[in-house]
């Protein structure tokens, strides 16, 4: 007897991931903006600058590297939602709030800039407050994004294999990086610039692997995939897998996904 009752994935879930993806890849090049430094003549010294300093308010190419920097917090939180579709598992849809904090802090950053350049100027405070404080807010969001996909794709069994592969060592090296980067915010400045710089080229990565697990993932990241068909469960006559009798699925062969369990 069938049922007819057909569980294919909603229209429209399997075309939200292909911008997500677009978007990531493009935010890991913006995030990186701070390489035309070394073309513009900023007055920065790469090695004991902040990047921040680059859209200080009293910078001449504030506008610039501000836009930038702009630009790429906004492609985040489109990219975050679009990426996850209908997103299954706890730590997964976790992890979609953290990408959107992160975006959101990331533009605060811009909009609430230090007043001046303290690598370049005597007498320039490198703590700025509410800078600060946006600077934190998006350092913990993007660890916490980082977290939260790293547990889903190792405890959640989500399919997410660069992720379960990569997300723990650019964790790990990211964290260590930003510690090396608070110095002058002790007291104790110089050669913070290359350890952020890296720690910037580490966020570019991690937007990379989100962009390439949202292609491959054509239901969004953390959706189950299969076969790349959709899921066609059905109730109806044939030999069950999992030991009730009258369930089988349309293709016998999609006994893998991102959420499975053996």
């Amino acid at each position: 007897m069938d049922l007819g009752l057909d569980m294919t994935p909603v229209p429209g879930t399997a075309r939200t991931s292909t911008p997500g993806a677009l978007l990531f890849a493009a935010a890991a090049v913006l995030y990186n903006s701070w390489l035309l430094e070394f073309l513009l003549p900023t007055g920065l010294d790469p090695r004991h600058s902040y990047v921040s300093e680059l859209y200080a308010a009293d910078q001449p190419y504030r506008p610039l590297f501000g836009a930038i920097e702009s630009g790429c917090a906004v492609l985040v939180v489109p990219a975050a939602v679009l990426a996850y579709g209908r997103a299954a598992g706890r730590w997964v849809r976790m992890g979609r709030p953290a990408l959107v904090g992160f975006g959101l802090s990331s533009l605060a950053d811009v909009l609430l800039p230090m007043r001046c350049a303290p690598s370049r100027e005597p007498g320039c405070e490198p703590v700025h407050l509410w800078h600060t404080v946006t600077s934190a807010l998006a350092h913990f969001f993007l660890f916490a994004s980082m977290a939260l996909l790293s547990h889903a794709a190792a405890a959640e069994g989500a399919e997410l294999p660069l992720i379960r592969r990569w997300g723990p060592r650019v964790l790990a090296v990211a964290l260590l990086t930003a510690l090396c980067t608070v110095g002058p915010l002790l007291g104790h400045p110089g050669w913070h610039g290359i350890p952020q710089r890296l720690h910037l080229l580490l966020v570019g990565a991690w937007f990379a692997l989100l962009a390439a697990e949202s292609a491959r993932n054509r239901t969004g990241i953390g959706n189950h995939t299969g076969t790349g068909t959709g899921i066609g469960t059905r109730i109806g006559t044939g030999t069950s897998t999992a030991g009730c009798p009258g369930v089988r699925t349309t293709d016998p062969d999609d006994t893998a996904g991102p959420f499975h369990r053996t």
